[in-house]
């Protein structure tokens, strides 16, 4: 069975695209990380995106709906507790403070997808955004050792500790999905077997930016997993609705955000968007998040689920490695080569 790994391995990203600028050096936005201001990032619109109780007992046909129209939602009552939440974003805040020769240590490879680095999207675009990142997949004892020689071992814990609460809160997130769409669970035996489901934790810094409206965090993409799992406390994250434009997901104390993915989109015949979303620079401070990205294993068979009598699929079957492999090749256009 092959994982995400080896399938980005067939996929090295050029060095430049990897390493993120030394942010403390500067004093104003470079060419290189200067995006058009005609790009909309003034938006200030807030959008009001469901926020929902996980102990509803209606929980599954609200967290339904709102993929349905909307493809993200806040959840609350996720049983992850806060402190542990707290926990990881101070680890991150830590790594991320550390001098830029010292973070480079932990650079992730060309055709790695695991340690510091730019977002893999960076090569697609023309200018860069004004973001670094960390990346997790198991524990992140290699890079760890490399970032503190001699004082790894309480980020390890951490963030072991913070993606198993993460996975079993996917878990009855995906549970309730399934419930929804009226899919048999056998149709999807993976699901709640430990270290089976390809997942990822990512660790976001935006640092204090000197021209906000010159840059951007994130650009517009949407993710290739299921789902991902969002704790942000500083506003920052847009999404798109059609026919409203782009609006601010507001920070909700104590609530995390999950967002379609590209793989649920067509697990769902497309009843649920893909969400299209972005970071911006909207505060003058430095921002952080942690997102936590969960997807079938590599070798699972993706195909539109349930389907009501007489309805046809729009998506061919795919595996999960081969549709990564895809969107790795060409950010904009994987879901359209595999429509029928």
């Amino acid at each position: 069975m092959s994982t995400l790994s080896e399938v980005y391995a067939q996929y090295p990203l050029k060095v430049d695209d990897i390493i993120p600028l030394d942010f403390d050096s500067v004093v104003t936005v470079p060419d290189s990380h200067a995006w058009p201001i005609s790009d909309g990032f003034e938006s200030n619109d807030w959008l009001s995106i469901p926020t929902i109780d996980l102990k509803d007992p209606d929980a599954a046909k609200l967290i339904g709906h709102a993929c349905e129209t909307w493809g993200v939602f806040q959840v609350v009552n996720h049983d992850i507790p806060l402190n542990l939440l707290d926990e990881v974003e101070s680890e991150a805040r830590q790594l991320f403070s550390l001098p830029t020769t010292q973070k480079l240590k932990a650079l992730r490879s060309p055709g790695g997808v695991t340690g510091y680095g730019l977002a893999r999207i960076s090569s697609f675009f023309n200018k860069f955004m004004w973001h670094e990142g960390f990346t997790i997949i198991g524990s992140p004892l290699d890079h760890a050792r490399e970032l503190w020689p001699n004082d790894y071992q309480k980020f390890c814990d951490i963030m072991v500790d913070g993606q198993k609460k993460m996975e079993e809160l996917a878990i009855t997130i995906m549970h309730n999905i399934l419930e929804y769409l009226a899919v048999s669970e056998e149709e999807m035996k993976w699901l709640g077997s430990p270290g089976v489901a390809s997942t990822a934790l990512q660790l976001n810094s935006y640092p204090l930016c000197p021209d906000p409206n010159r840059a951007i965090g994130l650009a517009p993409h949407t993710d290739n997993s299921l789902f991902t799992i969002l704790h942000q406390r500083i506003s920052g994250l847009q999404i798109f609705k059609e026919g409203v434009g782009w609006g601010f997901v507001q920070p909700v104390t104590g609530a995390l955000v999950v967002n379609v993915g590209d793989l649920l989109h067509i697990l769902s015949n497309a009843r649920f968007p893909s969400v299209v979303h972005r970071v911006v620079m909207k505060e003058a401070k430095q921002r952080f998040s942690v997102a936590f990205f969960y997807s079938p294993p590599a070798d699972f068979n993706l195909d539109p689920l349930g389907l009501s009598f007489g309805q046809i699929p729009l998506y061919r079957s795919v595996t999960v490695a081969e549709y990564f492999g895809r969107k790795a090749k060409d950010l904009e256009k994987a879901l359209a080569s595999i429509r029928i």
